[in-house]
């Protein structure tokens, strides 16, 4: 059973879609996760590419961020977000666009993201086709945190191509959190 890990909506369980297409992160790894990017939440915007649960949004709004921003085409998933968006009482805090990816990321329509988290399908391919549009995205500055979570022997040397820098890794048993942002123009 998921839950919240911190903040406002703290140890309030979370409901994850029934069957094998999500991945949930676990509690540990989240909890990590939020650890390395607690500076860049509060009264941040936050974009959860691939949503699932919604469970890496919502740990988001629970620890402050201003809006997120939820990107889910399955109907379970949805469903499930939702549901998880109604217990934490986050939906005034939440946009949920249930579409696919890439146009979710066309269709968000703000001046800056703080953070941008993005969990896609394993070994599906969709890495490149994402950075490609978030690289055109006018949300996306310099100062936007990308976030990908990956198969740990994924190579992600293509970033350069779509004008982005590879910050920082943290690897896990299986899988890797992958940190980018834009390439300074200067």
């Amino acid at each position: 059973m998921m839950r919240v890990i911190a903040g406002s909506a703290k140890s309030l369980r979370l409901k994850t879609p029934a069957g094998n297409d999500t991945r949930p992160t676990t509690d540990r790894i989240k909890e990590t996760l939020f650890n390395m990017i607690q500076n860049q939440i509060p009264g941040g915007l936050f974009i959860d590419l691939f949503s699932g649960s919604g469970a890496i949004g919502i740990e988001a709004l629970s620890r402050g961020a201003r809006h997120a921003y939820f990107v889910e085409n399955a109907k379970p998933a949805i469903a499930c977000i939702q549901e998880n968006l109604c217990t934490t009482h986050m939906e005034d805090k939440a946009t949920l666009l249930k579409t696919d990816v890439i146009s979710g990321i066309l269709s968000i329509h703000e001046r800056e993201a703080d953070v941008i988290f993005m969990d896609p399908p394993y070994q599906a391919g969709y890495e490149e086709p994402v950075l490609e549009a978030l690289s055109k995205a006018p949300y996306v500055t310099e100062n936007t945190l990308l976030i990908m979570e990956a198969d740990i022997h994924k190579d992600f040397s293509f970033v350069k191509q779509y004008g982005f820098d590879i910050i920082k890794e943290k690897t896990y048993k299986t899988n890797k959190h992958v940190f980018l942002e834009k390439e300074s123009q200067s």
